[in-house]
């Protein structure tokens, strides 16, 4: 049994056209104690912590499955932005980003029995362009409440992306799971096994 430690619908999306067969069951960890606990570490090193908590979370409940844990960390200089509380803070958020240049750094781990297997992070370069307070307001109108799924208050696959200028870096990392690092070793790992 495959299982996804996620409610993610991007990942569950992802996976699915993969043609993975799998369970989603969402991890209950502290993501914000977790990363206090590895503050000052690489914002790579954050992402895959947060990336294994999840996993290992799921995977104790579930001894025989193999458990997928995946987290984002998007690093904006020397600061780790986070999903908006609201469509202000998205906003404010997006407004911070305007011009400038960010790192998401995507961790994804494998756990079974309670223990991590195998974790990766795959980074991605992306920039915004200068938008004006127009544009800025019609892509909110877009997408509404959607971006407060989103760490740095966007999404690629929809009408955000008209707020970039240049994107460096996997489409799959960028939706916050690094899938053909992850397909290689769900065939590493668990040869014998058909997910699909």
């Amino acid at each position: 049994m495959l299982i996804l430690a996620s409610k993610s619908a991007t990942r569950k999306a992802l996976l699915a056209g993969a043609g993975l067969r799998f369970e989603s069951s969402p991890a209950r960890i502290d993501e914000r104690t977790i990363e206090n606990a590895v503050l000052g570490k690489a914002p790579e090193s954050v992402a895959r912590t947060l990336a294994e908590a999840k996993a290992l979370s799921v995977s104790v409940g579930q001894p025989g499955a193999m458990v997928i844990g995946a987290d984002q960390v998007l690093a904006f200089g020397d600061a780790l932005l986070h999903k908006p509380a609201d469509l202000a803070e998205a906003a404010a958020q997006l407004k911070a980003l305007r011009g400038r240049s960010h790192h998401l750094h995507a961790g994804v781990a494998l756990a079974r029995g309670g223990a991590v297997l195998w974790s990766d992070v795959a980074s991605a370069r992306l920039t915004l362009r200068a938008f004006s307070d127009d544009d800025l307001a019609a892509v909110l109108t877009a997408e509404g409440e959607g971006l407060l799924e989103a760490v740095g208050a966007y999404r690629l696959e929809g009408a955000s992306i008209q707020l970039f200028e240049a994107i460096e870096g996997d489409y799959f990392t960028i939706l916050g799971l690094p899938l053909l690092p992850l397909l290689a070793a769900l065939r590493r790992f668990a040869p014998g096994e058909r997910f699909t």
